[in-house]
């Protein structure tokens, strides 16, 4: 089966890691490290999921593919 991606990066803005999903709108979460906000996109994807079949509204299969970039 296949599962959601999940993007982590730094945001200096916040002082901390992002990590979303980008197949389910709007759903993310913040850490102070990237385990913290993988910790955290986990269980807002269970909650996305359990509110979207709960108020039965479609729930996208999992699509996004990132580009992949080398530096040189």
């Amino acid at each position: 089966m296949k599962d959601y991606h999940i993007n982590i990066f730094y945001s200096a803005e916040d002082g901390g890691y992002i990590a979303d999903i980008p197949d389910l709108r709007h759903c993310s979460a913040f850490g102070v490290t990237p385990e913290d906000a993988l910790s955290e996109v986990l269980k807002a994807k269970a909650a996305w999921l359990k509110a979207a079949k709960a108020a039965r509204k479609p729930i996208p299969p999992p699509l996004f593919r990132p580009a992949i970039y080398q530096v040189a």
